[in-house]
């Protein structure tokens, strides 16, 4: 799974918006929508704030696809 879709994932499986998951780490629904998308790589406190809205750690989340 690309690291996009693993946020996707994420963000699914709580019932969250883009947009609400845009408010609680800081950011616009546009980044959340290219960072799913992958046209964008998050910041590493982005990446912190992420996995912690998601209750995961950052490797879990961003780790590099193999394969």
């Amino acid at each position: 799974m690309k690291r996009g879709e693993r946020v996707h994932e994420a963000r699914s499986a709580l019932g969250l918006t883009q947009q609400r998951l845009a408010e609680k780490v800081g950011v616009s629904r546009r980044t959340i929508i290219s960072i799913e998308t992958g046209r964008h790589e998050p910041s590493l406190s982005l990446a912190f704030r992420l996995a912690a809205v998601f209750g995961e750690s950052v490797d879990a989340l961003f780790a590099e696809d193999v394969g």
